[in-house]
């Protein structure tokens, strides 16, 4: 995006924001809310795909959006928000890498492990 000293562009630029943060509060938009405890350990985000043989997570949710609550060493102070078609790009990426953790009560889900950054980081995949 290029520079612009324009307040009437600006404000234009900052409302589109609003507006998709007023859909995701008022409940326009759809996100599933997941707090993830470890992420301040390990740096990586879990994404489950499936629990107890069958598809779930990522694979079944219909929300437009997820957000990741930082727990722990963040104390919930941080809210990570990402399209989930972005966050299912992400996941199949580290999925073919072999990213894929068994987690859960008894070990019985699995999950994609990539590091948060890849949130920001990934307009490459």
């Amino acid at each position: 995006m290029e520079y612009n000293n324009d307040f009437r562009y600006d404000l234009k630029v900052g409302q589109v924001g609003e507006s998709l943060l007023g859909g995701l509060l008022s409940g326009s938009i759809t996100c599933e809310v997941k707090r993830d405890f470890w992420v301040g350990r390990t740096g990586n985000i879990a994404v489950e795909f499936e629990s107890r043989g069958k598809p779930s997570g990522i694979t079944t949710s219909k929300a437009d959006y997820w957000a990741f609550v930082l727990a722990q060493e963040y104390n919930d102070e941080v809210i990570v928000f990402i399209k989930a078609e972005r966050l299912k790009r992400i996941a199949r990426e580290f999925y073919k890498r072999g990213s894929v953790k068994d987690m859960g009560d008894n070990n019985t889900s699995k999950a994609v492990l990539f590091p948060i950054s890849e949130i920001i980081n990934a307009n490459k995949l």
